[in-house]
């Protein structure tokens, strides 16, 4: 039978949702599959893992992985899969992943599939769906020789199950070594106190139509009130209007939240590409032809700005 470990990323000592994600999904799908914690101050999560399906949690606890560096990272993910006797590793897609997923497969001497977008189990043999060419077409792909399958998953690809409270069975891992040729001395936040775009229930991503800065911060308050993350269109990010870790699209962060609501954005492909797996789409557009309405559950064909003040005073009526 297949046996799952999944690679449970951590933020602020806490495992991200898309991880727990995943873990729910092998267990829907009633696969064995392990956790794997890498980082300073991670070991208080094993439980959570556990709750959410795994069966034994890898734990690497350690100084040198505070921050996140491949070379630190790899050793202790590499042990714990051939401890675990995993047939596939699962990661959640993110900017860590793109480094570590890739640098796994090919210390395995395996092959890597990111950006999935579905599953399908084949026997013991995932099957696996994922976008490409700006979602114009779909892929569907199999690892055709033998080895560990390497995965990257895209958030909000699967329901997260509620946890069952389980204590969890914790196995230690050696701290790196250290790799003297790659020092992180610095990790710079562009944004903070704002929701993680790869972990929002809703995000509200504002386009060209917003007009400037003046703009993006008069429907930055629509994303507060609906405590959701804020995300922008290519447009506004090379035009210095907000920072690149805020771009949604297909050069930027893909994201499936249960909410999306554009504001301003015409809905190029390229964009669309990174929102279109939203479970539910509203857009707030002038232009009545603009592509985004195609996609869309919902629109308005209106000035966004008369309509983002009602937005904001309705649901700061409906939250009391």
């Amino acid at each position: 039978m297949a046996k799952i470990l999944v690679v449970a990323e951590t933020k602020d000592g806490k495992i991200k949702k898309p991880a727990l994600e995943l873990l729910s999904q092998a267990r829907k799908l009633s696969l064995p599959a392990d956790a794997v914690l890498l980082g300073e101050g991670v070991r208080g999560e094993a439980d959570q893992a556990a709750g959410h399906g795994a069966a034994k949690v890898y734990v690497c606890d350690s100084p040198l992985l505070a921050k996140f560096s491949a070379q630190n990272f790899l050793p202790p993910l590499a042990e714990a899969v051939t401890q675990s006797a995993a047939t596939q590793v699962w990661f959640p897609v993110s900017e860590a992943s793109n480094a570590l997923a890739p640098a796994l497969a090919a210390k395995l001497k395996t092959g890597f599939v990111g950006g999935v977008t579905q599953l399908d189990m084949d026997g013991e043999e995932p099957v696996l769906t994922r976008p490409t060419m700006a979602t114009k077409v779909l892929q569907k792909l199999r690892f055709l020789k033998p080895g560990v399958r390497v995965i990257s998953f895209r958030s909000g690809t699967f329901d997260l199950q509620a946890a069952q409270p389980t204590p969890a069975q914790v196995v230690a891992l050696a701290a790196p070594a250290g790799d003297a040729r790659v020092v992180v001395k610095e990790i710079v936040q562009e944004s903070k106190g704002e929701v993680d775009l790869g972990e929002a229930a809703m995000v509200v991503s504002v386009g060209r139509g917003v007009k400037g800065p003046e703009g993006v911060e008069a429907v930055r308050p629509l994303a507060a009130a609906l405590g959701a993350g804020f995300g922008a269109s290519r447009a506004v990010v090379d035009s210095g209007w907000m920072p690149h870790n805020a771009q949604v699209g297909q050069t930027g962060r893909v994201v499936a939240p249960d909410v999306y609501v554009s504001i301003g954005i015409s809905g190029a492909i390229q964009h669309m590409a990174g929102m279109s797996s939203s479970k539910l789409i509203v857009a707030v557009n002038k232009d009545p032809d603009a592509p985004i309405f195609s996609i869309a559950d919902y629109g308005i064909v209106a000035d966004l700005f008369k309509v983002v003040p009602v937005l904001v005073e309705e649901i700061k009526k409906i939250k009391g």
